[in-house]
């Protein structure tokens, strides 16, 4: 395996105990989401929003944790890149459509992570396919 390759799972694995921080955050107390995230307009931010937060980023640590164990899978590794994108949608939409975000260390971050994980995970597209195990797969 490439070397890009182990530190893209590395990122990952990263990414996704983050999240779950981030999961437990949002079942733990929902004011985290309009103090940190949705500051705009915080009278928007309830319970049942932090808890299905808190289940979006399980699910996404989730997918990314088995991407990063079984990086050759495609199926898996485009299902996780679009995670990303969606993530990253979700950002953009709420912060210059809907204006219920603020530019704020609570978004730049994500948004930031997004970013450099949907450019490694594109780079990691390639390194996929320059692998000699991935060539051989293709002529069977």
């Amino acid at each position: 395996m490439s070397r890009f390759l182990n530190v893209l799972r590395s990122w990952l694995v990263m990414t996704s105990v983050i999240a779950v921080c981030c999961s437990l955050q949002g079942f733990r107390d929902h004011t985290f989401l309009y103090e940190k995230i949705y500051i705009s307009k915080p009278d928007l931010v309830n319970g049942l929003q932090a808890r299905a937060f808190g289940i979006w980023m399980l699910l996404s640590s989730v997918v990314c944790g088995l991407c990063a164990i079984d990086i050759h899978n495609k199926t898996l590794y485009y299902i996780t890149l679009l995670t990303f994108f969606i993530a990253m949608g979700h950002i953009v939409f709420e912060l210059f459509v809907f204006g219920i975000m603020a530019p704020t260390i609570g978004i730049i971050a994500p948004l930031t992570v997004a970013s450099i994980s949907i450019l490694g995970m594109l780079v990691g597209l390639w390194h996929l396919k320059a692998e000699p195990g991935s060539r051989q797969k293709k002529r069977n």
